[in-house]
């Protein structure tokens, strides 16, 4: 028997076995298409085996091709990335980086420098202003502390002339 007719046979088989109502399913003899399967895969040309062999074989070298392609990608990135550091454009443009950066960092200290000068400068203005005003308010304050003292002076003094007055024209009374 070929393998062909022994498949056909295995067909037959599952055709004409009982069925199992509802399921779809069919009830065979397990000893006799265990039988059949192994005849068939006896059957088997060994051309078969070898292909699947070649093709179990094929799998393995593509899958250690990639992966040595993966390193070799890998190793080429790491060369390339030490080729553009050690190149001469990179070097001049860390040094020009430098430059910009210590450049920047003068700009920002002189800024700096001239706030805090300016800032200095508008409070020892500020702080003159102060002493200006709150001079002129005390010597305000204190003509003002004059004029009030000399004026109540005056007014004790025409109280005082008046209960004076007054008392003389009591004495006199009598």
């Amino acid at each position: 028997m070929d393998v062909i007719k022994l498949l056909e046979y295995l067909n037959e088989i599952i055709e004409t076995s009982a069925k199992v109502p509802m399921t779809g399913k069919v009830i065979v003899h397990k000893k006799e298409t265990l039988e059949i399967i192994e005849k068939i895969i006896n059957y088997l040309p060994d051309e078969l085996k070898k292909a699947q062999w070649i093709v179990e074989e094929k799998e393995r070298i593509l899958s250690e091709a990639i992966e040595e392609a993966e390193n070799l990608k890998r190793e080429n990135i790491n060369f390339l990335k030490k080729q553009i550091e050690n190149h001469d454009i990179t070097r001049q443009a860390k040094v020009k980086a430098e430059a910009i950066v210590a450049s920047a960092e003068r700009s920002a200290k002189s800024i700096r420098l001239g706030a805090r000068d300016y800032a200095d400068e508008i409070l020892n203005q500020l702080d003159n202003e102060i002493a200006n005003k709150s001079k002129t308010m005390m010597i305000n304050l204190k003509k003002q502390m004059q004029d009030f003292v000399v004026d109540l002076e005056s007014s004790i003094d025409l109280n005082s002339d008046t209960i004076r007055e007054n008392i003389k024209e009591l004495r006199d009374m009598k």
